[in-house]
């Protein structure tokens, strides 16, 4: 499989698999991105969250302070992207239930 123009190597992934809890994870995360790469990967996560829940573009812009640009980008993922954002809001939300 290909990331971009790249080959992916398996072990970034393999690694977060052996990941136990949400503290382990979180701690890892801290280890391995920059306080800015974090805070992104989270604002990504919560604007897909919001589109999955049908707010609409300006209520998420308000509520998270993401651009037009990261909103829309987003949207295309969950809309044409890999399925990998249905797939886990899925689980999410059997979780909860």
């Amino acid at each position: 499989m290909k990331i971009g123009k790249k080959e992916k190597r398996g072990d970034l992934y393999k690694a977060i698999l052996q990941l136990q809890n949400e503290e382990e994870c979180y701690e890892f995360f801290q280890d391995l991105c920059t306080v800015a790469e974090l805070r992104s990967m989270e604002q990504r996560f919560e604007v897909a969250s919001l589109l999955d829940d049908g707010m609409i573009y300006n209520d998420i812009l308000e509520r998270t302070g993401a651009s037009s640009a990261t909103i829309s980008r987003v949207n295309r993922s969950l809309n044409y992207g890999t399925g990998a954002y249905n797939r886990l809001f899925a689980r999410m939300k059997k979780e909860r239930s």
